[in-house]
């Protein structure tokens, strides 16, 4: 199955306004600059505050991308049409020439995989001639004999199944064939009178005329009375006899029990795993729901190809979305220290000091001389106010600010009325849980051997924040309880005060909190003036105190 290649533009799992839009904003671009086929998608829930910036400016919340492993939907398999039960195994072996398969997949009227049958079990059937039963026991429709015989129909129903009797050639005189034709076989003749009267009289089911025989009309009356069907082949009666085992259905010899298949959400390293060690070569494809859709190779999984992926807003692998270590990541763009990612081929790593990663996607519209929708532009100005809390925050540079001022001419905004709007949208945390408050802005980080979790919510409600301290501190306390080796920090900040509360939880991070700031540390959590910055302030502090 042909697929046109993605390329996926996403932020990190605990997405905030910068990730959300600088990867919407960013895809948009990539696709102005050189038409390819970018997608933004979002690792996470998106919060309140980024839900109103969607909003406002009419824009689609991006899909959840969960993991960028590759999938069997990612792989470009085999269109290989399904088959009926009744299918001849002529016809079969047909189709399987003409999609160069040696494997096709019969399906019932719901389009679920009823059975398969491979060109080793076609070669089978034809090799198995020493059973003159077998085309009845295998219940072969007459419309299949008809079909494979390429025959006219003289006479007789032939919507009937022959289930009973045997195959035979009337090559004797009559006085020899009572020997051995019976009642309801099936019987290949020449043009000769007597042998055709005999058959039909003693009660074959059907007789087959060779190179295109013409029957007396008292054959054929006799044979309408007696219910006989009567067909013409245009091939010899030698031909005839190779291709009546032809005619058989592939449900007598399809694999019913125990059919091994992939959905299209399975990884692809695990169906490489199962692969290896099975001897067959073609394994059918289906939907969520069990509906064929086509047959996967080992050839196909050879050809495979990574996810490609762009990052936006960050640069460590434990922020990341699961599975980037088995992507191909094309491009990093982001404002944050090295975290430390790893990538087997070179990429584009653009990483400056900046307030947020919407103005270096700024930077590089203007770069290439891109022309700015109203939305793009108001996404990318929503994202820097966001990032530097209106300017305020510490990591907030002047081309931030001048940024977000020629972006707010673009998207026809006025910056300080609309951001207030937004942020009071971002306060609103009343239909969520206190997990859900946890994990909203939520990053882990390494160093000097310490694993550690930084939270941050931000807010115009100085009583807001403080409703939610002790349910936070409690979370963080139980989290802890789960995860013992892990120390975890969270920040309560009010924009309007420029000013944080941090808690924390676990191991020495209240020793680490007195070492930073050279303060006692409260249990009920710390208010540190001035600090609205996870990234600029409480970060490097933590580390700093760390490294002491």
């Amino acid at each position: 199955m042909k697929k046109e290649k993605e390329i996926i533009v996403i932020g990190h799992k605990s997405p905030d306004s910068d990730s959300i839009c600088s990867a919407v904003a960013y895809a948009q671009l990539k696709r102005q600059m050189d038409g390819g086929n970018y997608v933004a998608r979002r690792a996470g829930d998106i919060n309140k505050e980024t839900a109103f910036v969607l909003d406002y400016f009419g824009v689609e919340e991006p899909d959840y991308q969960p993991d960028v492993r590759t999938r069997v939907s990612d792989i470009e398999f085999e269109v290989v049409p399904s088959v009926d039960r009744n299918m001849s195994i002529r016809e079969a072996y047909l189709t399987m020439k003409e999609h160069n398969s040696t494997t096709l997949c019969i399906t019932n009227e719901d389009n679920l995989i009823s059975g398969i049958i491979t060109m080793t079990d076609i070669a089978g059937a034809n090799l198995d001639v020493l059973d003159n039963q077998l085309v009845s026991k295998a219940k072969t429709p007459f419309k299949n004999i008809v079909k494979t015989l390429n025959a006219r129909v003289l006479c007789g129903d032939i919507d009937k199944v022959f289930d009973e009797g045997r195959v035979t050639i009337g090559a004797n005189t009559p006085e020899k064939m009572v020997d051995y034709i019976s009642k309801g076989d099936l019987v290949v003749l020449g043009d000769r009178f007597e042998s055709q009267f005999f058959a039909v009289e003693i009660g074959a089911s059907c007789i087959v005329l060779g190179t295109d025989g013409e029957p007396n009309p008292t054959i054929l009356e006799l044979a309408r009375a007696r219910e006989c069907i009567v067909l013409s082949s245009p091939y010899d009666s030698y031909t005839v006899s190779r291709l009546i085992n032809q005619s058989m259905p592939v449900e007598h010899f399809m694999l019913s029990k125990n059919i091994l298949s992939f959905e299209l959400d399975d990884f692809a390293k695990d169906v490489k795993d199962v692969m290896s060690k099975e001897r067959h070569r073609y394994f059918p494809v289906t939907d969520h729901q069990g509906h064929y859709l086509g047959l996967i190779s080992k050839r196909n999984m050879l050809a495979m190809e990574k996810k490609r992926v762009i990052l936006v807003d960050h640069n460590e692998k434990n922020q990341a979305v699961d599975g980037v270590q088995g992507a191909d990541i094309l491009e990093i763009i982001d404002h944050h220290r090295l975290g430390g990612m790893e990538s087997i081929n070179p990429l584009l790593f653009r990483n400056h000091p900046l307030g947020c990663t919407a103005t270096i996607v700024y930077q590089i519209a203007k770069e290439n001389g891109l022309e700015l929708s109203r939305q793009t532009a108001g996404l990318l100005c929503s994202a820097i106010l966001s990032d530097t809390l209106m300017f305020r925050s510490p990591t907030c540079t002047a081309t931030d600010k001048a940024a977000a001022e020629e972006l707010a001419v673009i998207a026809g905004i006025e910056i300080e009325e609309y951001a207030q709007q937004m942020f009071e949208a971002g306060s609103d945390l009343s239909s969520k849980s206190t997990e859900e408050i946890f994990y909203q802005d939520y990053k882990t980080f390494s160093t000097a051997g310490k694993n550690f979790g930084v939270g941050q919510i931000t807010s115009v409600s100085k009583n807001g924040l403080q409703q939610m301290q002790s349910k936070l501190l409690e979370f963080m306390q139980e989290k802890h309880r789960q995860n013992p080796d892990m120390m975890f920090f969270f920040m309560l900040t009010n924009i309007l005060e420029e000013s944080s509360v941090v808690l924390y939880c676990g191991g020495n991070s209240k020793e680490l909190l007195a070492a930073a700031y050279n303060k006692e540390i409260p249990d009920d959590g710390v208010v540190i003036e001035g600090m609205v910055s996870r990234k600029k302030q409480l970060l490097p502090d933590l580390i700093a105190a760390m490294q002491q």
